[in-house]
Protein backbone atom coordinates (compact mmCIF):
# COMPACT_ATOMS: atom_id res chain seq x y z
CA UNK A 1 0.00 0.00 0.00
CA UNK A 2 1.41 3.33 -1.38
CA UNK A 3 2.14 6.04 1.42
CA UNK A 4 2.01 8.73 -0.51
CA UNK A 5 1.02 9.35 -4.05
CA UNK A 6 2.57 11.14 -7.12
CA UNK A 7 -0.37 13.20 -8.73
CA UNK A 8 -1.19 15.61 -11.07
CA UNK A 9 -4.44 17.82 -10.70
CA UNK A 10 -5.51 19.87 -13.69
CA UNK A 11 -7.44 22.31 -12.32
CA UNK A 12 -9.90 24.74 -14.67
CA UNK A 13 -9.49 28.22 -13.74
CA UNK A 14 -11.65 31.08 -14.79
CA UNK A 15 -10.08 34.87 -14.09
CA UNK A 16 -13.26 37.26 -14.56
CA UNK A 17 -11.19 40.53 -14.38
CA UNK A 18 -9.77 39.11 -17.77
CA UNK A 19 -12.87 36.95 -18.93
CA UNK A 20 -9.92 34.21 -19.41
CA UNK A 21 -9.96 30.35 -18.84
CA UNK A 22 -7.18 27.98 -18.70
CA UNK A 23 -5.84 24.39 -16.91
CA UNK A 24 -3.73 24.30 -14.71
CA UNK A 25 -1.71 22.05 -13.80
CA UNK A 26 -0.73 21.02 -10.08
CA UNK A 27 1.69 18.44 -9.75
CA UNK A 28 2.68 17.32 -5.79
CA UNK A 29 3.45 14.53 -3.39
CA UNK A 30 -0.47 13.15 -1.39
CA UNK A 31 -0.77 11.23 1.67
CA UNK A 32 -3.12 8.74 0.81
CA UNK A 33 -5.80 9.77 3.44
CA UNK A 34 -5.29 13.08 2.29
CA UNK A 35 -9.25 14.33 1.13
CA UNK A 36 -9.38 16.97 -2.31
CA UNK A 37 -10.12 19.97 -0.30
CA UNK A 38 -6.62 19.41 1.77
CA UNK A 39 -4.87 19.19 -1.68
CA UNK A 40 -6.74 22.67 -2.64
CA UNK A 41 -5.58 23.69 1.15
CA UNK A 42 -1.80 22.30 0.14
CA UNK A 43 -1.88 24.40 -3.32
CA UNK A 44 -2.77 27.66 -1.76
CA UNK A 45 -0.19 27.09 0.93
CA UNK A 46 2.70 26.26 -1.07
CA UNK A 47 2.26 26.81 -4.82
CA UNK A 48 -0.69 29.56 -5.56
CA UNK A 49 -2.24 31.25 -3.94
CA UNK A 50 -4.83 32.61 -6.28
CA UNK A 51 -6.26 29.47 -6.70
CA UNK A 52 -10.08 29.95 -5.52
CA UNK A 53 -12.80 27.20 -4.46
CA UNK A 54 -15.40 26.62 -1.85
CA UNK A 55 -15.65 25.20 1.11
CA UNK A 56 -17.10 25.70 4.48
CA UNK A 57 -17.57 22.66 7.26
CA UNK A 58 -15.51 20.22 5.45
CA UNK A 59 -17.26 17.01 6.32
CA UNK A 60 -19.24 16.70 3.69
CA UNK A 61 -22.66 18.30 5.57
CA UNK A 62 -23.01 21.94 4.08
CA UNK A 63 -22.25 20.66 0.38
CA UNK A 64 -20.20 23.65 -0.64
CA UNK A 65 -17.21 21.63 -1.79
CA UNK A 66 -18.89 19.90 -4.57
CA UNK A 67 -16.78 19.87 -7.52
CA UNK A 68 -16.54 17.77 -10.89
CA UNK A 69 -13.88 15.03 -10.92
CA UNK A 70 -13.04 13.25 -13.64
CA UNK A 71 -16.66 13.90 -15.37
CA UNK A 72 -18.06 13.16 -11.86
CA UNK A 73 -19.97 15.75 -9.69
CA UNK A 74 -18.71 14.73 -5.83
CA UNK A 75 -17.69 16.29 -2.89
CA UNK A 76 -13.81 16.94 -2.08
CA UNK A 77 -14.12 16.61 1.10
CA UNK A 78 -15.63 12.99 1.19
CA UNK A 79 -12.69 12.20 -1.78
CA UNK A 80 -9.60 10.64 -0.01
CA UNK A 81 -6.50 10.70 -2.87
CA UNK A 82 -6.15 6.79 -2.34
CA UNK A 83 -10.11 5.88 -2.66
CA UNK A 84 -9.41 8.55 -5.85
CA UNK A 85 -6.58 6.65 -7.51
CA UNK A 86 -8.32 3.41 -7.04
CA UNK A 87 -12.07 4.67 -8.32
CA UNK A 88 -10.66 6.33 -11.70
CA UNK A 89 -7.20 4.30 -12.29
CA UNK A 90 -5.17 7.42 -12.19
CA UNK A 91 -3.04 9.68 -10.76
CA UNK A 92 -3.97 12.40 -13.15
CA UNK A 93 -7.75 13.98 -12.16
CA UNK A 94 -9.06 17.05 -14.48
CA UNK A 95 -10.88 19.14 -11.57
CA UNK A 96 -14.00 21.68 -12.78
CA UNK A 97 -16.50 23.74 -11.08
CA UNK A 98 -19.98 22.53 -11.13
CA UNK A 99 -22.14 23.53 -14.09
CA UNK A 100 -25.53 24.78 -12.20
CA UNK A 101 -24.97 27.76 -12.17
CA UNK A 102 -22.30 30.75 -13.83
CA UNK A 103 -18.36 30.54 -12.57
CA UNK A 104 -17.32 33.48 -10.58
CA UNK A 105 -13.63 32.38 -10.38
CA UNK A 106 -12.06 29.04 -11.11
CA UNK A 107 -13.81 26.29 -9.16
CA UNK A 108 -16.30 28.70 -7.82
CA UNK A 109 -19.97 29.38 -8.96
CA UNK A 110 -22.75 31.51 -8.54
CA UNK A 111 -25.03 29.66 -5.49
CA UNK A 112 -27.15 32.03 -5.42
CA UNK A 113 -27.96 31.74 -9.13
CA UNK A 114 -27.94 27.65 -8.43
CA UNK A 115 -30.28 28.09 -5.53
CA UNK A 116 -33.08 30.17 -7.49
CA UNK A 117 -34.40 26.88 -8.71
CA UNK A 118 -34.70 25.26 -5.41
CA UNK A 119 -36.05 28.46 -3.98
CA UNK A 120 -38.84 28.47 -6.70
CA UNK A 121 -40.14 25.27 -4.61
CA UNK A 122 -40.08 26.72 -1.37
CA UNK A 123 -38.75 23.81 0.54
CA UNK A 124 -40.19 25.63 3.60
CA UNK A 125 -43.80 24.21 4.96
CA UNK A 126 -46.18 27.28 3.39
CA UNK A 127 -49.26 26.84 5.33
CA UNK A 128 -48.44 24.72 8.66
CA UNK A 129 -51.45 22.44 10.06
CA UNK A 130 -52.90 23.74 13.20
CA UNK A 131 -51.29 21.91 16.15
CA UNK A 132 -53.37 19.21 18.13
CA UNK A 133 -55.25 20.52 21.42
CA UNK A 134 -52.36 20.94 24.24
CA UNK A 135 -49.25 19.79 22.13
CA UNK A 136 -46.42 22.22 21.42
CA UNK A 137 -45.21 20.27 18.41
CA UNK A 138 -46.53 18.56 15.77
CA UNK A 139 -46.47 14.72 15.97
CA UNK A 140 -45.13 12.55 13.32
CA UNK A 141 -45.52 9.32 13.52
CA UNK A 142 -42.32 7.02 12.95
CA UNK A 143 -43.99 5.12 9.66
CA UNK A 144 -44.83 8.58 8.42
CA UNK A 145 -41.42 9.95 8.52
CA UNK A 146 -40.15 6.74 7.26
CA UNK A 147 -41.60 7.14 3.81
CA UNK A 148 -39.37 10.33 3.32
CA UNK A 149 -37.05 11.22 5.71
CA UNK A 150 -34.37 9.67 3.62
CA UNK A 151 -35.14 12.63 1.57
CA UNK A 152 -34.73 15.27 4.04
CA UNK A 153 -31.34 13.84 4.54
CA UNK A 154 -30.40 16.32 1.08
CA UNK A 155 -27.79 19.04 1.64
CA UNK A 156 -28.15 20.82 -1.63
CA UNK A 157 -24.37 20.36 -2.70
CA UNK A 158 -25.71 20.62 -7.10
CA UNK A 159 -23.98 17.40 -7.43
CA UNK A 160 -27.33 15.43 -8.55
CA UNK A 161 -28.15 18.86 -10.38
CA UNK A 162 -24.70 18.61 -12.39
CA UNK A 163 -25.55 15.08 -13.04
CA UNK A 164 -28.68 15.17 -14.43
CA UNK A 165 -29.00 14.77 -18.20
CA UNK A 166 -32.27 16.61 -18.19
CA UNK A 167 -31.63 20.51 -19.80
CA UNK A 168 -30.44 22.69 -16.65
CA UNK A 169 -33.00 25.67 -18.26
CA UNK A 170 -36.59 23.52 -18.73
CA UNK A 171 -35.86 21.37 -15.83
CA UNK A 172 -35.87 22.86 -12.53
CA UNK A 173 -33.48 19.70 -10.85
CA UNK A 174 -33.43 16.95 -8.74
CA UNK A 175 -32.95 18.66 -5.74
CA UNK A 176 -35.51 21.30 -6.26
CA UNK A 177 -37.93 18.34 -7.21
CA UNK A 178 -36.94 16.54 -3.54
CA UNK A 179 -37.40 19.41 -1.73
CA UNK A 180 -40.92 19.87 -3.69
CA UNK A 181 -41.43 16.31 -2.88
CA UNK A 182 -40.26 16.76 0.76
CA UNK A 183 -43.09 19.13 1.62
CA UNK A 184 -45.72 17.32 -0.19
CA UNK A 185 -45.04 13.91 2.23
CA UNK A 186 -44.92 15.77 4.89
CA UNK A 187 -47.87 16.07 7.09
CA UNK A 188 -47.37 18.67 8.52
CA UNK A 189 -47.67 20.77 4.92
CA UNK A 190 -51.49 21.53 4.00
CA UNK A 191 -50.60 23.24 0.89
CA UNK A 192 -50.43 20.77 -1.20
CA UNK A 193 -52.00 22.09 -4.51
CA UNK A 194 -48.96 24.55 -5.06
CA UNK A 195 -46.65 22.09 -4.79
CA UNK A 196 -48.31 19.76 -7.34
CA UNK A 197 -48.52 23.05 -9.56
CA UNK A 198 -44.73 22.89 -9.19
CA UNK A 199 -44.09 19.64 -9.77
CA UNK A 200 -46.50 18.67 -12.61
CA UNK A 201 -45.47 21.96 -14.42
CA UNK A 202 -43.25 22.35 -17.72
CA UNK A 203 -40.07 22.35 -15.74
CA UNK A 204 -41.51 19.71 -13.42
CA UNK A 205 -40.84 15.83 -12.99
CA UNK A 206 -41.92 14.70 -16.17
CA UNK A 207 -38.67 16.65 -17.75
CA UNK A 208 -36.92 13.72 -15.74
CA UNK A 209 -35.33 11.40 -18.03
CA UNK A 210 -34.99 8.62 -15.41
CA UNK A 211 -31.20 7.63 -15.96
CA UNK A 212 -31.04 7.67 -12.21
CA UNK A 213 -27.70 9.80 -12.27
CA UNK A 214 -29.34 11.70 -9.24
CA UNK A 215 -29.04 8.85 -7.15
CA UNK A 216 -25.49 7.36 -8.44
CA UNK A 217 -23.57 10.70 -7.64
CA UNK A 218 -26.15 11.52 -4.35
CA UNK A 219 -23.29 11.95 -1.65
CA UNK A 220 -25.57 11.05 0.93
CA UNK A 221 -26.72 8.19 -0.91
CA UNK A 222 -30.78 9.40 -1.32
CA UNK A 223 -32.13 7.63 -3.87
CA UNK A 224 -33.33 10.66 -5.88
CA UNK A 225 -34.91 8.68 -8.76
CA UNK A 226 -37.24 6.64 -6.22
CA UNK A 227 -38.54 10.09 -4.74
CA UNK A 228 -38.94 11.35 -8.58
CA UNK A 229 -40.85 8.29 -9.47
CA UNK A 230 -42.90 8.46 -6.75
CA UNK A 231 -43.96 11.74 -7.66
CA UNK A 232 -44.39 10.94 -11.68
CA UNK A 233 -46.93 8.32 -10.14
CA UNK A 234 -48.47 10.56 -8.34
CA UNK A 235 -47.98 8.45 -5.00
CA UNK A 236 -46.52 10.71 -2.88
CA UNK A 237 -49.38 11.86 -1.11
CA UNK A 238 -49.82 10.16 2.36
Amino acid sequence: MAKTYSITLKIHRYNPEEDRSWIQDYHMEAGRILRFVDLFHKINDEQDSTLAWNSSCEHGQCGTCSVIVNGKPLLACELLVENAVHRFRTTTFIIEPLDVAPVIRDLMVDMEKAYEKVNQVKPYIIEPAPLPVERDVYPITPNELELYVNATRCINCFCCASACISSHKSFLGPNAMLAAIVRVMDPREQEKEERFKVLYSDQGVYRCHSTQACTFVCPKEIDVAHFIALAKEGAIKL
